[in-house]
């Protein structure tokens, strides 16, 4: 008994959908997509060198194509930031000096204790200060 070409590429496609199901890498369902296109070839009475070229073709194109825009919409989705991680680039004002030694701010309706990003510097009360990081629960501000 002998099997059509076609029913290779499909095995082989369902071949190529385990490991995408397993390791998540999109890659292998575009490597399944191009046998399954290579088996439509095949159906159609394509010789084996259409099919393959069909398959490669097929295969790189998805891969040229939708990675670069995975990635892209990967990428370009804004973080959300909570907890203190939230309140690094906002703006304060400050309720009483905030020199080395220490300071009162009000960042996001709180009071909290600050101190300067350079020790060098003060601020008086009524000022704007931005918030560069979080230390535990002192604001560090410029």
């Amino acid at each position: 008994m002998e099997i059509d070409a076609w029913v290779w590429w499909l095995i082989g496609a369902v071949g190529l959908g385990i490991p995408l199901v397993m390791t998540a890498m999109p890659e292998f369902g575009m490597l399944s997509a191009g046998a399954v296109a290579a088996a439509v070839v095949a159906a159609l009475g394509g010789g084996i060198v259409a099919q393959v070229l069909v398959f490669v073709v097929v295969s790189v194109a998805l891969i040229a194509v939708v990675r670069p825009l995975a990635a892209r919409h990967r990428t370009g989705r804004p973080e959300f930031s909570s907890g203190v991680d939230a309140l690094k680039g906002r703006q304060a004002v400050v309720l009483e000096r905030v020199d080395s030694n220490g300071g009162r701010i009000k960042l996001a309706g709180e009071v909290w204790s600050a101190r300067p990003l350079d020790s060098a510097m003060s601020f008086e009360p009524g000022q704007q200060v931005d918030v560069v990081e979080i230390d535990g629960a002192t604001a560090v501000v410029m």
